[in-house]
């Protein structure tokens, strides 16, 4: 059921986003005469990796750098990807990887094979099922950037207060879903998030808190406090060093 659904979405999404899809992708290209898609490697279900699509929101080469998390000041955004990264637009041409069986439209967003070298067994267990668009951690966590801005290293940071988290509520899909109708369920909440992300946070809160994810993972999920540093899920302690994290 959850592959039909992602076909049949994905399908009608494709057909009515087309215009947007097109536009986006001339003005990406028009910026600079580069190439509209960013397209890199990225940690598949079961392992191995897939080929993700985006539309490019950096310089040229941005990922030469080596910095995997992108904060809110980060120089390699271009003026035009801030805007199409507000939006989530940047993230249409992955509904082609949908298509092609890489990705479904909901389940723990992808990642680069730096960052899942980091993970714990228990974190492993993540890449047990199709990586998603949107996840309830993608919602909870899209002002990443804005929480990494400022930060001199921005790697460490996201390891010590957005890792631990964001891993916590993509074990909790991984290991309570309740198919077709909690995929709904959090696409519409994506939807929503875009006009009320408080309504939303307050929505996801209530999620976490059905599916038994314990009152401070709840608590997380609504934003309504201070992110605390915290260990990755199977570790003992907070991640003092990005090099190290795999042997916390």
């Amino acid at each position: 059921m959850k592959r039909l659904l992602d076909i049949a979405a994905t399908a009608i999404g494709l057909i009515l986003l087309s215009p947007v899809i097109i536009a986006v992708g001339i003005l990406v290209f028009l910026q600079d005469r580069h190439s509209p898609l960013y397209v890199a490697a990225r940690a598949a279900r079961g392992g191995g990796t897939f080929r993700m699509m985006k539309f490019r929101s950096m310089v040229v080469r941005a990922d030469a750098t080596g910095v995997d998390s992108t904060a809110g000041d980060d120089p390699r955004i271009t003026r035009l990807g801030r805007l199409i990264r507000r939006f989530k637009l940047d993230e249409l041409p992955q509904l082609f990887n949908v298509l092609r069986g890489d990705m479904s439209l909901v389940g723990p967003r992808p990642n680069v094979l730096r960052e899942t070298a980091l993970y714990t067994p228990d974190e492993a267990r993540l890449l047990s099922v199709r990586p998603g668009i949107t996840d309830i951690a993608s919602i909870v966590f899209a002002d990443e950037a804005e929480i990494l801005r400022g930060s001199s290293d921005p790697d460490l940071l996201y390891n010590q207060v957005i890792r631990p988290w964001k891993s916590r509520l993509g074990l909790l899909y991984v290991e309570r879903s309740g198919g077709v109708l909690l995929d709904l369920k959090i696409i519409a909440l994506t939807i929503a998030a875009i006009l009320d992300r408080s309504a939303a946070l307050r929505r996801a809160a209530q999620i976490v808190s059905e599916l038994g994810g314990g009152e401070e993972l709840a608590a997380v999920a609504a934003r309504t406090g201070r992110l605390r540093p915290a260990p990755p899920p199977g570790a003992g302690s907070v991640v003092q060093s990005r090099e190290l994290a795999h042997a916390v």
